[in-house]
C-alpha cells in the first residue's frame, strides 16, 4: 500500500480531505484483510469480537451487554450469536424469572478457537508502524472523535 493519491488516482483539495478519504480507504482495506484472516476459522470479525467480549466477561452475561460492548454496532448481533451457538462456540440460556432476557457465555470450544486465533494474530495489520507511531495514530484518531 502506497500513497493514497496514487492508490485511488486522485488529487485532493486539502490535507484534511485527503486525511478523511485515507481513513475511509484504510478502514475498508483493514476490513478486507480481517475478513480474509477469519475466513478459515469460519467466523466473521464481528463474531470474533463477540467471542472476545464473552471471554473477557468470564461468566454468562445478557445479550444486550454484548451488543453494547461491540466495537462495530451490528444490527444483526442476535443472528451473529445464533450462528456462534450453532457452531457450539457460545452457549445460551434464558432467564428463569424473565423469559425475555437471554444470557450467553463462551463455550470451551469457543475458548479453544480464540486461543488458536491469538497464536496466529501476532501477524498484525500494523506491522509497518513502530510502537511510537501506533500510539501517535491512536491519539490522532481519538482526537478526531
Amino acid at each position: 500500500m502506497g500513497d493514497i493519491s496514487k492508490d485511488i488516482k486522485s488529487k485532493f483539495t486539502s490535507s484534511k480531505v485527503k486525511a478523511l478519504i485515507n481513513i475511509k480507504y484504510t478502514s475498508n482495506w483493514l476490513s478486507s484483510r480481517e475478513n480474509e484472516f477469519f475466513k478459515p476459522f469460519g467466523i466473521s470479525p464481528q463474531q470474533y469480537n463477540i467471542l472476545r467480549i464473552l471471554r473477557g466477561a468470564k461468566e454468562q452475561i445478557k445479550v444486550q451487554i454484548v451488543k453494547d460492548r461491540m466495537i462495530e454496532r451490528a444490527p444483526n448481533a442476535t443472528r451473529l450469536m445464533d450462528k456462534l451457538c450453532d457452531k457450539n462456540l457460545i452457549e445460551r440460556e434464558r432467564c428463569e424469572h424473565d423469559r425475555r432476557v437471554v444470557y450467553v457465555k463462551i463455550s470451551q470450544v469457543g475458548l479453544k478457537l480464540l486461543s488458536t486465533i491469538d497464536e496466529l494474530k501476532n501477524v498484525s495489520f500494523l506491522d509497518n508502524l513502530s510502537e511510537e507511531e501506533a500510539t501517535t495514530l491512536s491519539n490522532l484518531l481519538d482526537k478526531i472523535r
